[in-house]
């Protein structure tokens, strides 16, 4: 026998099942939202895995593409490895959930969720997220939850709860806020220049939602909870930490950290471990915590200065940005580029134009998701922060920071009919030291504009941090976090957008949540640093796009056939359009509603391949003048081709205004000429005419 619990939600049965699945696992539950299934299953090692200095969570979520009836693509008929929205998800849930485990837990976690089943009315991402704050909270795993996550969405102007895949596509607001009892543990968003004041008001409108799902949560949890096991606590020896203090004054160590160099501190602390660990050599037992003890050592210290003698590491104010810079066209050749510096941290965006058909195309479990106009990808290599180590293609983080200044930029773009062109930026990290994806997406916004894409608006970013004392009005909110105040810190608040409002917003915190205070203030320090980073900063290098894109990019020419005359300009196996391609060398896309893309770079190519474009698609009319060539030859006239596989017939009497016997008198195979069309005959036939060609068309 199993447990089944069941909760309305947003108008919706959610229903758990205990017990039914995967009894093997520390904890299961296999979640039903409307038709969307999902298993949620969390596992531990039985042992800490030895040698770390982390807690190991993985957290993975599987697309089974039979869920929606797909046979997954390619030769391989399998699911394969994760895609990017899988590895999105997945990041999404581990933010919340892992800052509820014990930081000295050491043994390896596996939260799993399998997505078994999709009804287009009920995300499974939000089921997954539920899924995996259930199992771990009955399983015996040490977790101090539970927490919950909701979406939210807005059309027109009203929020809509965890609305379906439809209503995502027209929303102005695609917001996830994961909370626990009493505050707010994780944010994700993306918006079209929402006001603060409606931001903050989706969150908590958010978070009270979250604060139900926990009361039914909780319940589960009272029948079906197992006792949480005990594990290896991994602590530092009060001994050492007296010890260590003896050799290295608060003084020191405050001398050591305080710098605004990045590498001389690193150096200053290297020195430091080199002699802690020289005088303990002969005491084994504390030779393994040196390295941890000299971690905590920085971080208390880091965490007093700023939380008691409002001091940074780099001597800024609290609310001061570390020095900006901004230029463009550093990089020839290129369609667009643009470099944006802010202190140690530099980031070069390089933006790439290409016909709608070079569009990344998705083949996911969204059904309304098929592909990609606007890609931004974004690449970490070691050299950034002074390291050696091989590149072996993109890692979540870099897929996550990636996909966070995509959906920055998207809100600002120009639609496709007014901008028919797919559009790829590349965000190369030169220096990194804290919050390159917010600078990531001041560069992207530059390389669009000089790039001649025509966004609405710039689009800044800019990351807040957290230091928290003894209780919750106790806290200093850091404007700008370097990436000291980022890894000693208690949050990485991350927020986009323009002079009008936000795109895009992701919090990550270490602690076990934040007060609405907090939230605010932090929206509030963003949208005055974004203001600045903006005008004194991004808009003085370029204050708006370029009229025309680059002379490397290519061109495109928009016309509109009648789509009964696709099959026309294609021809019979693509023989047609093929023909086009290649005596001009454009490329051609067409839609099923009839929209023509001509792209080459070439002018008189283009303007040539739209001619041949409208003349196989428009019906010859009288008295229209044409020029064709000479591609066949018969007694009773010529053959002329005016297009690729648009031919008409020259009647031998019609060639000369004198009497001809041979129309090879007068006509030669590939001989170009003009002729005048004189309608249709009595069969039906269009007849045209070199002789009567008006003199002035000559």
């Amino acid at each position: 026998m199993y447990k089944s619990f069941t909760m309305k939600l947003a108008g919706k049965d959610l229903t758990v099942d205990i017990g039914r699945v995967a009894k093997q696992a520390n904890g299961a539950a296999f979640m039903h939202y409307g038709d969307t299934v999902v298993l949620s299953t969390a596992t531990a090692s039985d042992k800490p895995r030895e040698g770390i200095d982390f807690f190991p969570l993985s957290v993975e979520y599987e697309e089974k593409m039979y869920a929606v009836g797909k046979i997954p693509g390619g030769f391989n008929k399998r699911e394969g490895k994760a895609s990017e929205h899988a590895i999105l998800t997945s990041r999404v849930i581990d933010r919340p959930m892992r800052p509820l485990f014990p930081k000295d837990y050491r043994n390896d976690v596996t939260l799993s969720n399998m997505v078994m089943s999709v009804d287009p009315k009920c995300d499974p991402e939000v089921v997954a997220m539920l899924g995996s704050a259930i199992a771990t909270s009955i399983s015996d795993i040490p977790f101090d939850g539970p927490c919950a996550m909701t979406q939210l969405g807005m059309i027109n102007g009203e929020f809509i709860v965890n609305p379906t895949l439809e209503e995502k596509e027209v929303s102005d607001l695609s917001l996830t806020v994961a909370s626990t009892r009493e505050k707010v543990i994780m944010i994700e968003a993306g918006a079209n220049e929402l006001p603060e004041q409606k931001m903050i008001e989706a969150i908590f409108m958010a978070d009270d939602v979250n604060k139900e799902i926990i009361k039914f949560i909780d319940k589960i949890v009272a029948e079906c909870g197992k006792e949480k096991h005990s594990y290896e606590h991994y602590e530092v020896p009060e001994e050492l930490f007296s010890a260590v203090k003896e050799v290295v004054p608060e003084e020191e160590m405050e001398d050591a950290v305080f710098t605004d160099d990045k590498q001389t501190r690193e150096e200053n602390i290297r020195a430091i471990t080199k002699r802690l660990q020289e005088k303990f050599a002969d005491n084994e037992e504390w030779l393994e915590f040196i390295d941890d003890a000299v971690y905590q050592y920085q971080k208390k210290t880091v965490r007093r200065m700023i939380l008691r003698g409002h001091k940074r590491p780099d001597g800024r104010a609290i609310n001061q940005i570390r020095p900006l810079s901004a230029e463009i066209d550093i990089i020839p050749r290129v369609h667009g580029s643009a470099m944006f510096t802010r202190g140690q941290t530099q980031i070069c965006t390089v933006t790439t134009l290409a016909p709608l058909s070079e569009a990344q195309k998705v083949d996911g479990l969204d059904e309304y998701i098929t592909s990609k106009r606007y890609m931004h990808q974004y690449n970490f290599p070691s050299y950034s922060v002074g390291e050696t180590k091989p590149s072996r293609g993109p890692g979540r983080r870099e897929i996550g920071h990636g996909a966070l200044a995509e959906r920055a930029l998207v809100p600002v773009l120009p639609p496709v009919e007014k901008f028919p062109y797919a559009i790829r930026t590349v965000s190369e990290t030169f220096e990194s030291n804290g919050s390159t994806s917010q600078a990531s997406i001041c560069a992207s916004s530059m390389s669009l504009m000089a790039a001649g894409v025509p966004i609405k608006k710039p689009v800044a970013g800019i990351s807040c941090g957290l230091v928290t004392g003894e209780n919750d009005e106790d806290y200093i909110v850091l404007t700008d976090i370097q990436g000291l105040e980022d890894f000693f810190g208690d949050m990485d608040f991350k927020v986009a957008g323009t002079h009008d409002g936000i795109t895009a917003i992701q919090m990550d915190i270490k602690i076990h949540g934040l007060t609405r205070a907090i939230i605010e203030e932090a929206i509030a320090k963003t949208k005055e640093a974004r203001e600045y980073i903006l005008t004194e900063v991004m808009e003085k290098a370029i204050t708006a796009p370029r009229p025309e894109v680059g002379k490397y990019a290519p061109k495109i020419i928009q016309i509109q056939i009648d789509p009964s005359k696709i099959g026309d300009v294609v021809g019979q196996r693509g023989k047609t359009i093929n023909t086009i391609i290649e005596e001009t060398g454009v490329k051609i896309d067409i839609d099923d509603d009839g929209a023509v893309s001509v792209c080459g770079t070439d002018k008189e190519d283009m303007d040539r391949a739209v001619k041949d474009i409208q003349i196989i698609t428009t019906d010859f009319e009288k008295g229209q003048i044409l020029t064709g060539k000479v591609v066949s030859i018969k007694e009773f006239g010529a053959f002329l081709e005016f297009a690729p596989g648009k031919e008409g017939m020259v009647h031998i009497s019609k060639i000369a205004k004198e009497r001809i016997n041979h129309v090879e008198d007068v006509l030669t195979l590939g001989d170009i000429v003009k002729v005048v069309c004189l309608g249709k005959d009595k069969m039906g036939r269009i007849s045209f005419s070199i002789k009567d060609v008006p003199a002035d068309a000559q």
